[in-house]
């Protein structure tokens, strides 16, 4: 009890709010390649959920971090995988040998040369999804599956943010912009891509995302995942 409440007062403590590629410039030394707070070990069982067969694919991690989705795939047997994030230095701590520094909004990757894109709560950093759903687009192939999951909606709309704590003790918020289902629906449908499944967890039992968004549980969803297609 006493915990939860010095929780509750420190992070409702102002906090700074930083760009997605300031934010993780200074989070990258210390971020590790796989799930590590309640809320992503939600979304990344979501996300493990809907995950088609990887074996012999060409998987693209985009927006990958430090690489955890790339490292998944090549566990599942990946022909190979590609790595993009716009951020250098988190590019450098990924354990991923195909890796790209672009934006999500203009890859430099030619067209219809990608199976399956895996894109862990990335868009959300970006005010339009349209660029980003047109160049996921562009890359896959026929057929080919994108996994895109994204903080819920309901939590950016009531508040809630991502945040860090750096090594000197300063605690920062990520940008972050509340992207509804009805946003990434038109935005898929324009792109030529189709919803086949969503999936909406969450956390169970007396997990906390206070270490990721700076509150105590909701009681509602803490991610959405959505799987798309394209035609």
């Amino acid at each position: 009890m006493i915990m939860q409440l010095l929780r509750r007062l420190i992070f409702r403590r102002p906090v700074r709010t930083l760009s997605s590629v300031e934010a993780y410039a200074r989070w990258a030394e210390a971020y590790p390649p796989y799930a590590h707070n309640a809320l992503m070990e939600a979304e990344q069982t979501a996300m493990m959920a809907l995950l088609p067969p990887l074996t012999g694919r060409v998987v693209l991690d985009l927006g990958c971090g430090t690489g955890r989705y790339g490292l998944l795939a090549q566990a599942r047997g990946a022909a190979q995988v590609i790595a993009v994030d716009n951020s250098a230095a988190m590019l450098q701590a990924a354990r991923i040998d195909g890796r790209i520094q672009a934006s999500s909004e203009a890859m430099p990757l030619r067209g219809a040369s990608v199976d399956v894109i895996l894109c862990g709560l990335a868009l959300g950093h970006l005010p339009q999804l349209e660029p980003s759903m047109n160049e996921i687009s562009r890359v896959l192939r026929s057929g080919g599956t994108a996994l895109i999951s994204d903080f819920h909606p309901a939590l950016a709309l009531a508040g809630m943010r991502r945040t860090f704590t750096t090594g000197d003790g300063r605690a920062f918020a990520v940008e972050h912009h509340a992207h509804l289902y009805a946003d990434y629906h038109r935005a898929a449908r324009r792109a030529g891509l189709s919803v086949e499944d969503v999936l909406e967890p969450c956390l169970t039992g007396d997990r906390s995302v206070a270490d990721g968004t700076g509150h105590e549980s909701p009681a509602g969803p803490v991610v959405i995942v959505y799987r798309l297609r394209k035609k």
